[in-house]
């Protein structure tokens, strides 16, 4: 009898542990959902507009961003994707794909060519990891993109981490990794003539 008892003590107090972690587990699901859905939306609020940035941060500097008009563009936005052209000069080969996959976030850099095909290196970025937060989120490189940097010779680029920050003022991309950082700021203040498509993309 009393060992009957205790055995279904256990049995309880198990049970109680399961549902507590398993309510836990519900509740931080959700807790990430709504976070990234903020995000999102502060990020699609600017849907159709475009701002001029500049470098702030590049421990690494080249000439591909150097005297060049840098410009994002929120172009298109759906429930799901957004899709934000990043223009360096007359480069426009660049566009960053947000989209909701129901477990998080990805990023994904889009790159192409003048004539539209799709350059070597396109389509790496990452996925959240956690909740982030409503203004922040980190996409830390994907299995695809490791693989990817591998076979470009690049393995480095394994480390990548790619952020983006959206604050009343300014809009940030970043990427980091082990001796390395760039950062461009956009003037979310200062709203411009937004610039024709991407290359490989129709108005």
């Amino acid at each position: 009898m009393f060992l009957a008892v205790k055995s279904l003590i256990k049995t309880s107090v198990f049970g109680l542990l399961v549902l507590s972690q398993t309510a836990l587990a519900n509740e931080a699901g959700l807790v990430s959902i709504a976070t990234h859905d903020a995000y999102f939306n502060n990020i699609k609020q600017y849907c159709g507009k475009a701002f001029a940035g500049k470098v702030t941060v590049d421990n690494a500097p080249s000439s591909s961003f150097s005297n060049k008009a840098l410009i994002m563009h929120v172009r298109k936005c759906s429930d799901s994707e957004l899709q934000i052209p990043f223009h360096v000069g007359e480069d426009s080969s660049r566009t960053w794909i947000i989209t909701k996959t129901g477990s998080g976030l990805s990023l994904k850099h889009d790159h192409r060519h003048k004539d539209g095909s799709s350059d070597k290196s396109t389509m790496y970025g990452g996925h959240t990891l956690d909740a982030g937060w409503a203004q922040v989120q980190s996409f830390p490189a994907d299995q695809y993109s490791k693989e990817l940097f591998v076979s470009l010779g690049i393995p480095q680029s394994n480390g990548n981490t790619w952020q983006m920050y959206v604050y009343p003022q300014v809009f940030t991309y970043r990427m980091i990794r082990q001796g390395r950082e760039f950062r461009v700021d956009f003037d979310l203040t200062k709203e411009i003539t937004p610039p024709k498509a991407p290359w490989g993309y129709k108005d």
